[in-house]
């Protein structure tokens, strides 16, 4: 696993570093966490090579939010081509599998592919099981399970196989679990093991991800939040306010929550920024124990 600190010969968030060392020809991969400035060197990569920037974040797929999740501004959307960004109604399913098979669509010219989910970059190096949709029935189904018996009842139904292979304390990740098993009849981790070839193995493509020191990081989030205030992200939630669903994947918009909250009188503007910013640090940190767990194989990129 090779390692840069300091020397790619562009800006990114205010970091200097040298990008002539960066393939101009290969499919490029980019990952960081929150607030590492990945977006920035993005731009600068994809202005240089003339590459269409890919989305490959979860939340910034949803058109309701653009401040919130730090979507590409307009201005940037007018400057050089961007794809898979604010496509997917607030209200509408949208998986991994939705967007790889998107991606796939793309690969017929230059790409950057840039965002921080880690399972996003996972699916299309390593493969993705094909997993039918799981009806909106047993959605439902599963929604109300775990609202009233919690995870646990539904960890409890499933294989075993599955059951060792997931996160038991992630609730999202036992659901879906559940939900295949409830619409399949069979485990998801039967599911993983036929997994078809990657649509991009690792060896096809430069991969880099965003190894930013901890305090630097944080003292980033702590800023960023606070110009997402100056920026409208208030407005935003106010926007969201009307048929607010906390269930819906869209909703986890980082700040989302707590600025409703706030708009509903249940906290000062003061607490829902505090409460915003620790949990984008929460976030951060949790990208990257992955990126560092399942990322080893790509180049870092240590900053600042």
């Amino acid at each position: 696993m090779s390692q840069n600190r300091g020397g790619f010969n562009c800006r990114s968030g205010g970091v200097r570093m040298r990008i002539d060392g960066i393939s101009r020809d290969a499919l490029l991969l980019l990952a960081g966490p929150t607030a590492s400035g990945k977006s920035a060197l993005a731009m600068e990569l994809a202005a240089r090579d003339g590459r269409l920037i890919v989305n490959a974040d979860a939340l910034q797929v949803y058109e309701n939010w653009r401040i919130l999740t730090a979507r590409p501004s307009v201005e940037d959307e007018a400057a050089l081509p961007h794809a898979l960004y604010g496509h997917v109604a607030r209200d509408a399913q949208y998986s991994v599998g939705h967007w790889l098979r998107q991606v796939a669509q793309l690969l017929d010219r230059p790409l950057l592919i840039v965002g921080g989910t880690g399972l996003y970059f996972n699916a299309l190096t390593q493969g993705l099981a094909d997993v039918p949709e799981v009806p909106l029935s047993v959605r439902s189904e599963a929604d109300a399970r775990l609202a009233i018996e919690g995870p646990a009842a539904l960890l409890a139904e499933l294989d075993r196989a599955t059951a060792a292979r997931i996160d038991p304390l992630n609730p999202v990740r036992v659901q879906r679990a559940w939900e295949v098993w409830r619409a399949t009849g069979r485990g998801l981790a039967a599911w993983q093991d036929d997994t078809p070839p990657p649509l991009v193995p690792l060896s096809d493509a430069e991969a880099l991800v965003l190894v930013p020191d901890v305090a630097w990081l944080n003292a980033r989030i702590d800023r960023r939040f606070t110009q997402m205030l100056v920026a409208g992200a208030l407005d935003e939630a106010r926007a969201n306010l009307t048929g607010w669903d906390p269930r819906r994947p869209s909703s986890r918009a980082i700040g989302g929550a707590e600025l409703i909250a706030h708009l509903n009188g249940e906290m000062t503007l003061a607490e829902a920024t505090d409460a915003a910013t620790l949990a984008s640090r929460r976030y951060a940190k949790r990208q990257r124990t992955w990126f560092r767990s399942n990322m080893k194989a790509w180049r870092q990129v240590l900053l600042p």
